[in-house]
């Protein structure tokens, strides 16, 4: 009889170096610091962090308890690229500037400890093909096909 009941489907327990994400959230950001990597770390610990970082994170919270429970949050416009993803910013979601326009972005548990700009290029990827006609003296006789 148990083998014809459905499983039930087992969700993906997020867990950051060995923390599950309801523990990270509850912790204290100084406590949270010495769990990044090295470049984060030494960032965040050698200067203060600024205040405009955490007027970006207070908006960034204060968008998510302000959403219905079931609804994505209004995306909270930022200029901040070299801002690092605290957990407490998990679920909201970040419009970043790239230097032409902001690109709409979900913060996602996986993305703890990284950069904004990471999810936001400002570039587009070049992509190598066969040189146009008139691009060189060779290309001169190369077929159009």
């Amino acid at each position: 009889m148990a083998e014809t009941q459905p499983r039930k489907r087992q969700f993906r327990r997020y867990s950051y170096r060995g923390i599950d994400l309801e523990e990270l959230v509850k912790m204290e950001r100084d406590e949270v610091i010495p769990l990044f990597g090295c470049r984060q770390r030494r960032r965040l610990l050698q200067r203060e962090v600024p205040q405009k970082y955490m007027r970006f994170m207070k908006k960034c919270v204060q968008a998510k308890k302000d959403t219905p429970f079931g609804e994505k949050p209004a995306p909270v416009k930022t200029h901040l690229r070299n801002a690092i993803i605290f957990p407490e910013l998990v679920g909201s979601v970040v419009a970043i500037y790239n230097g032409k326009n902001f690109n709409t972005v979900e913060i996602k548990p996986d993305m703890v400890g990284h950069y904004l700009a990471e999810f936001s290029l400002s570039y587009r990827p070049v992509r190598h093909g066969r040189p146009g006609v008139g691009a060189s003296k060779g290309s001169a006789h190369v077929d159009l096909k």
